[in-house]
C-alpha cells in the first residue's frame, strides 16, 4: 500500500445525498461525495460537490475543506457569513452549528477527522 492519497475522481464512485429534510432551509440540493480515503480511526478525505440550497449543519468532527469551484456562504450561529469561492480554504471545528448556502454549484476537496 501507498504511503500517497491523490486526489483522482476516477478512483471511486461518487455517492449521491441531499440534506436531511428536517435540515433543509430552500431549494433542493443535490449532493455528490467521492470518499477517497476512509482509514481507521476516522479519517476521511475526498472530494464533495452541491447544487444550491441552503441547510442547517452541526459538525461533531473537524473538517478543513477547500473550495476548488463555486461560490458558497458559510454561516455560525450569532455569528457573520462568510462568502467562499474557489481558492477559499477554512476548518470547522467540533460543535460547529450554523448554515451552509450553495449560491453557484460548490465542489470543494476535505479532511475529516471524527
Amino acid at each position: 500500500m501507498s504511503h500517497m492519497l491523490q486526489f483522482a475522481l476516477t478512483s471511486a464512485e461518487a455517492e449521491v445525498g441531499a440534506p436531511a429534510a428536517d435540515r433543509l432551509i430552500s431549494g433542493t440540493p443535490e449532493f455528490r461525495t467521492w470518499n477517497l480515503e476512509e482509514a481507521p480511526g476516522g479519517l476521511y478525505a475526498g472530494v464533495w460537490e452541491s447544487t444550491p440550497g441552503k441547510w442547517l449543519i452541526v459538525y461533531d468532527e473537524w473538517e478543513y475543506f477547500h473550495i476548488l469551484t463555486g461560490r458558497s456562504i458559510v454561516t455560525e450561529e450569532g455569528g457573520e457569513a462568510v462568502h467562499l469561492g474557489a481558492g477559499d480554504s477554512m476548518v470547522l471545528r467540533p460543535g460547529f452549528k450554523g448554515t451552509w448556502e450553495v449560491v453557484e454549484t460548490t465542489r470543494k476537496e476535505y479532511v475529516i477527522r471524527v
